[in-house]
C-alpha cells in the first residue's frame, strides 16, 4: 500500500471513528442540563463541545484501528476469499 492510500485509509478511519467517539465523551445538550435554547437553535445542540477532548480520543481509536488495517493488509489475516460466502 503506497503512502497515498494509507493517507486515504487512515482519513476515512478517522472520520468513523469521531462517529464512534461522540456518544462517549460526555456531551450533554442544553435540555439536560436545564440551560435556556438560544432562538433558532436545536435542543439537541451542546452547551459546550469539547472539541481537543473529541479530536485526542479520534485520533488515538483511528490510530489502533489503521494499525490493525495495516498489520491485516501485511499479514493477510483476513482475505477477500475468506469473505466470500458464496463458495459454500
Amino acid at each position: 500500500m503506497g503512502l497515498p492510500s494509507a493517507v486515504a485509509v487512515y482519513f476515512l478511519v478517522w472520520v468513523l471513528s469521531a462517529f464512534l467517539v461522540l456518544p462517549f465523551i460526555g456531551v450533554r445538550n442544553r435540555r439536560e442540563e436545564g440551560d435556556p435554547r438560544v432562538p433558532g437553535q436545536a435542543d439537541s445542540a451542546p452547551k459546550r463541545f469539547p472539541m481537543a477532548q473529541t479530536a485526542l480520543w479520534t485520533t488515538l481509536l483511528a490510530s489502533v484501528l489503521f494499525a490493525i488495517f495495516w498489520l491485516n493488509w501485511e499479514y493477510g489475516w483476513v482475505t477477500v476469499d475468506m469473505l466470500d460466502w458464496t463458495q459454500w
